[in-house]
């Protein structure tokens, strides 16, 4: 199936995607910040089909806002919004845009030794329900 995305739909997946990485990396930021931005960004740059296209680049004038709070404000959403979209048009690359994220979730919070910390984990938590609540 072809899909066809607008420049709107393209940036709303990036900001979901690279916005869970930074929600990520905030949560995470009693450890080491930058490894997790570091390795929930090589997750989402390793991704394939049409996700992967899109996700190759990070987006272009978001603003993220001045606190985690903000930022999940615009994020969470956007993540309910892309699997509603994939969804909608291929079912296989919302699968594919899921199991990306959920790859860069996974890849940020082991840059910590044993467990997530419950920060990481929550944050984790979170961010699964919004991708789940499509």
């Amino acid at each position: 199936m072809s899909i066809t995305l607008s420049d709107q739909d393209k940036l709303t997946l990036r900001t979901a995607a690279w916005g869970a990485v930074s929600l990520m990396s905030a949560a995470g930021a009693a450890g080491s910040a930058h490894k997790v931005a570091t390795e929930g960004s090589i997750a989402l740059t390793s991704a394939t089909g049409l996700v992967g296209h899109v996700l190759a680049k990070a987006p272009k004038g978001v603003k993220y806002g001045k606190s985690v709070a903000a930022l999940a404000d615009l994020v969470l959403p956007a993540l309910t919004a892309s699997m509603n979209l994939l969804k909608q048009q291929d079912p296989a690359e919302a699968d594919n845009f899921r199991s990306t994220v959920s790859v860069a979730l996974a890849a940020a919070a082991r840059t910590h030794q044993g467990r997530p910390s419950p920060t990481l984990a929550e944050m984790t938590r979170k961010i699964t329900a919004a991708l789940d609540a499509a």
